[in-house]
C-alpha cells in the first residue's frame, strides 16, 4: 500500500456509537479489511459523578454521535463503512469524506496512538484489573485493531478464552 491510512469521522444515530464500533469491526474481521481500516474508536474521557450521595468516576463519550476510524479510503471501505447499520455518514462537505489533520487531533485531545504489545501467541500474561485480576492465562490471539487478546484462563478448573484489554495484562 502507497498510501497511508488517515483518521476519518463518522456520524452515528445518537447512543449506538458502541454498536456501529462493534459492527465495523465484525465487517472487517469478515471482509478481512484489517489492512485498510486499521482502527476504530469511540472516544470517552473520565468524568466524576454524584449518584445517590456516591461520587463515582465514570466513562462518558467524548464526541457522543461520533465514531473516528483509521482508514485507507477508496471505494471499499467507503461503502462498508458507509453502509453500516447505525452509520448516517462521514463527516464532510457533500458526501465527500474529510481526513483529519495531526493539528486537528492533536486538538481534540484524544490519544490516537495504536498500542502495540509486546506479547506474542503462547506467552504468559497475569491479567492486572476487572472480575479475572490475578489469574494467569495463554495468550491465544492478539487483535490490535481492537487493543484486545484472547487468553486461555482456567476457570472453575476449565479452559476458558477470555478477551482482555491491553491494558488489563501484563506479560509475565
Amino acid at each position: 500500500m502507497s498510501e497511508e491510512a488517515k483518521w476519518y469521522v463518522v456520524h452515528t444515530y445518537s447512543g449506538y456509537e458502541n454498536k456501529v464500533k462493534a459492527n465495523i469491526e465484525k465487517l472487517i474481521e469478515n471482509r478481512k479489511l484489517q489492512d485498510q481500516i486499521v482502527e476504530v474508536i469511540v472516544p470517552l474521557h473520565k468524568v466524576l459523578e454524584d449518584k445517590n450521595g456516591q461520587r463515582k468516576e465514570v466513562e462518558k463519550k467524548l464526541y457522543p454521535g461520533y465514531v473516528i476510524l483509521k482508514m485507507l479510503m477508496n471505494d471499499e471501505t467507503w461503502y462498508v463503512v458507509r453502509n453500516t447499520r447505525g452509520v448516517t455518514g462521514f463527516v464532510g462537505p457533500g458526501s465527500k469524506p474529510v481526513a483529519l489533520t495531526e493539528a486537528e487531533i492533536k486538538t481534540m485531545g484524544i490519544d490516537l496512538h495504536i498500542t502495540k504489545m509486546d506479547v506474542a501467541i503462547g506467552d504468559t500474561v497475569t491479567v492486572t484489573d476487572g472480575p479475572f485480576d490475578g489469574s494467569v492465562g495463554v495468550v491465544k490471539e492478539i487483535h490490535d485493531h481492537k487493543r484486545t487478546v484472547i487468553v486461555n484462563l482456567s476457570i472453575f478448573g476449565r479452559e476458558t478464552p477470555v478477551e482482555l484489554d491491553f491494558s488489563n495484562m501484563v506479560k509475565v
